[in-house]
């Protein structure tokens, strides 16, 4: 971070999937970090499902709030409110992947609420997971490991869609930056609450209310991962809280620590600024 002297070696990229994939994947995030010290890295609750594909490595869990510690070549997760704890030797090496819930219908053929809070091998929900990573590993450009993503995930989309009024309530209620209200939105589709919320945690795996704090607390993460920052109470406002303590609590719940420790603990910086 701006505030830390980093020891280490840091290049990676940031790209949009093919037009194609765009619904169902949000970006694609290349990273390879090595001469850092030792130690953990604490990955946050997000809107999105997280795909990792690592590349001549492993990815080291060293807590998570289903499976304690635990290690994968590549995974899917689904929708958590809770965060997970990486563990590393200084260097990291891959390239992650934001799925939407439309991304879990259309490419693994499950609702997101079939992944919950778990992590599972990737070549659980995508067939050609081990053609993935064999061919990205021996790719050495991002554009070309890029491109080997675009072209397995195509193959693999489905005619398997999302609910159109569900993915209505998750565009007001997390695309929103979780402002909307619960209520609000039922009456807005048509629906009671207790039916929305039924709906909404049979296929997301979480309910609405976390939903919206997890997308307020993604809003804010987005806007801290950043070298320089606004004062945190400006933060805590320009993302939907009420005020800087409202933010703080609300990150002690989902991420285990305040934004400020946060900041001082993340070891490894932010690489992935910019969308080619």
């Amino acid at each position: 971070m701006a505030d830390k002297v980093q020891l280490g070696h840091s290049d990676g990229a940031r790209r949009l999937p093919t037009a194609r994939l765009r619904p169902y994947v949000t970006s694609y995030d290349g990273y390879r970090l090595s001469g850092f010290e030792p130690g953990i890295h604490v990955g946050l609750p997000s809107p999105n499902l997280t795909v990792i594909l690592t590349i001549d490595s492993q990815l080291d869990i060293a807590d998570s709030p289903r499976q304690g510690a635990c290690a994968f070549e590549s995974l899917a997760s689904g929708i958590s409110a809770e965060p997970v704890t990486i563990a590393h030797d200084g260097s990291q090496h891959g390239i992650q992947l934001s799925f939407t819930p439309a991304g879990a219908r259309a490419l693994f053929g499950i609702p997101t609420s079939a992944l919950g809070d778990w992590m599972v091998d990737l070549g659980e929900v995508l067939p050609d997971a081990r053609e993935l990573t064999d061919r990205i590993s021996a790719e050495d450009s991002w554009s070309g490991r890029f491109d080997i993503v675009d072209d397995i995930l195509c193959r693999s989309l489905g005619e398997r869609e999302l609910d159109p009024t569900l993915a209505e309530v998750w565009r007001l209620l997390v695309h929103t930056g979780g402002t909307a209200r619960v209520g609000d939105v039922a009456s807005q589709i048509g629906w009671s609450r207790r039916h929305l919320v039924d709906r909404f945690t049979a296929e997301f795996g979480v309910g609405p209310k976390d939903s919206a704090r997890i997308a307020r607390f993604d809003r804010s993460h987005q806007v801290l991962r950043r070298l320089d920052i606004p004062p945190l109470a400006d933060v805590a406002a320009q993302c939907g809280y009420y005020d800087q303590a409202h933010m703080a609590r609300e990150w002690r719940d989902l991420a285990g620590l305040s934004p400020s420790r946060w900041r001082r603990n993340e070891q490894f910086p932010f690489v992935q600024d910019q969308v080619e």
